[in-house]
């Protein structure tokens, strides 16, 4: 019995038309990986940042532009691994202020609370005893952790006095006190109070604008 068979289409059998379209599949395809790599690195590696403001002069001033490492502290956020803590004292943060709209800061870390897996607990239960949390006091430009000052030479000699003099704060498990360089004009932990660990957006690694300013911290 004799069969017909059919010749394979080459590629020289292909029509300008179906070349086209199959370039222009191939064109979405490359740019919806690119999207979604971006979307990934974006979301939860590394991310830009343009300062507005001077609360963080002279580390930062307002135009310049950073970039903001956040893999660390969101591998932290998984059960596996959430007994290390990404965050230390004098990191520089970004952090998500939830009652301003979703605001985003940036500011110094100079103290946290003990950092204690699955207890994340508010520190202004009143019920909590304050010898078993980690105590800041703001007085008169210096700052007192569990009772003993800090140094900090990143600061300006002028913003190492100051007549104003706060109420302790108490930082409970993953909380963090938080405040600009630039004290006199930053709005920080001493009017809003400390943050928990599930606002912070990630570590600030690098100014990376102006060029001529390109450092890490």
């Amino acid at each position: 019995m004799e069969q017909e068979v059919q010749p394979q289409e080459t590629d020289e059998a292909v029509s300008p038309k179906q070349e086209v379209k199959r370039e222009v599949v191939e064109l979405v395809r490359l740019v919806l990986i690119f999207l979604v790599l971006f979307w990934g690195l974006k979301t939860f590696v590394i991310e830009g940042y343009e300062v507005q403001g001077d609360s963080m002069y002279p580390t930062l001033r307002d135009g310049q532009r950073i970039l903001v490492f956040k893999l660390p502290h969101k591998l932290t956020q998984l059960p596996v691994l959430n007994r290390f803590a990404a965050i230390d004292a004098g990191d520089i943060v970004v952090f998500d202020k939830r009652d301003e709209g979703h605001r985003r800061y940036v500011k110094r870390v100079i103290a946290q609370g003990p950092h204690q897996p699955g207890n994340k607990v508010s520190a202004t239960e009143e019920e909590r005893d304050p010898d078993t949390l980690v105590k800041v006091e703001f007085n008169a430009g210096t700052v007192y952790v569990n009772n003993w000052p800090i140094e900090e030479d990143y600061l300006e000699p002028v913003e190492q006095t100051s007549v104003d003099v706060e109420a302790p704060v108490y930082l409970g498990p993953d909380e963090y006190y938080v405040l600009g360089d630039h004290r006199s004009v930053s709005k920080d932990s001493r009017s809003f109070g400390a943050i928990d660990d599930g606002q912070i957006i990630g570590r600030a690694v690098l100014r990376f604008w102006p060029l001529r300013e390109i450092g890490r911290f």
